[in-house]
């Protein structure tokens, strides 16, 4: 199996809504992000799917070090040497990929976040940069371009927050700041619990309306940001935008019943919405 045919197979596999994005690239842009997603969700899984943190340590630390050898020339592994004969025609940076790692380290160290300014930081590491690597690849003219993929990118990270409550406490993990959860009368034991009738309550409710709110503000000022010279080339991620808006209306819709099931679309919904979104440019 080639380095290209890894990350592709890799892309395919994970069934994310950003792969729908990917289908409407001309090939170069699809072959750069398809190696930068994979590179991702190799060092995202180091953490979900390592049960030993000693180990997933390890790992993280060989994911360092592999990035500096490839941007000395020498990449090992399939991810790294399909993506860096692409990363100077996109500007992809050796800084971009050790601030991913660097989120998934926090995620390896932590599993509260007391207040949001620690999660922006968080977001910011595991999404914000992504979304300003996937802009570059994209293509983009103008610099607001870059602060419109970073609050785009913590827009998409607080949704799949909202999402994972519950997967998330089934690991030891809480993600909504402990701030707000003491402010709106739910406790971190009652999440952790998941107990019936799985801890919903009107105290949950108002504290996950108010995370879906800022979510939605949040894909606002990020929309607003978007110069109009870009939004030709940044449909991909107005594709992604409005396929993770549509799940977290889903989830709204549904009362935020995220404790006990994981909402999600199927990949026809998604296919169609980044149709749909191809079509109409926005």
């Amino acid at each position: 199996m080639t380095p290209a045919q890894y990350v592709q197979e890799r892309a395919a596999k994970s069934g994310s809504s950003f792969y729908y994005a990917f289908l409407f690239l001309p090939p170069q842009r699809r072959a750069a992000i398809t190696a930068f997603y994979a590179f991702c969700r190799e060092v995202d899984d180091v953490v979900d799917e390592t049960h030993d943190p000693s180990v997933a340590a390890a790992k993280l630390g060989w994911w360092r070090q592999e990035v500096d050898e490839a941007y000395a020339g020498r990449p090992s592994h399939p991810v790294t040497q399909a993506l860096l004969p692409l990363t100077a025609e996109f500007d992809i940076r050796a800084d971009h990929l050790q601030a991913v790692i660097q989120g998934c380290q926090i995620d390896l160290e932590q599993t509260r976040f007391l207040d949001y300014a620690g999660l922006e930081r968080y977001c910011h590491l595991v999404a914000g940069v992504v979304g300003e690597v996937a802009a570059n690849i994209f293509g983009r003219t103008e610099a607001a371009t870059v602060q419109y993929a970073h609050r785009l990118g913590r827009a998409m990270q607080l949704t799949n927050i909202i999402r994972d409550v519950g997967d998330d406490a089934r690991r030891g993990r809480i993600y909504l700041p402990l701030d707000e959860l003491q402010r709106f009368g739910v406790k971190a034991a009652e999440l952790l619990r998941r107990e019936a009738p799985w801890g919903y309550s009107d105290r949950f409710d108002a504290l996950m309306r108010f995370q879906a709110e800022r979510a939605h503000a949040t894909y606002d000022e990020a929309l607003a940001l978007l110069p109009e010279a870009d939004r030709a080339a940044q449909k991909p991620g107005l594709m992604m935008a409005n396929i993770y808006r549509t799940l977290l209306r889903d989830i709204e819709a549904q009362g935020f019943q995220v404790l006990h099931q994981r909402t999600s679309l199927t990949p026809l919904r998604k296919l169609w919405i980044a149709a749909r979104t191809h079509v109409a440019g926005r």
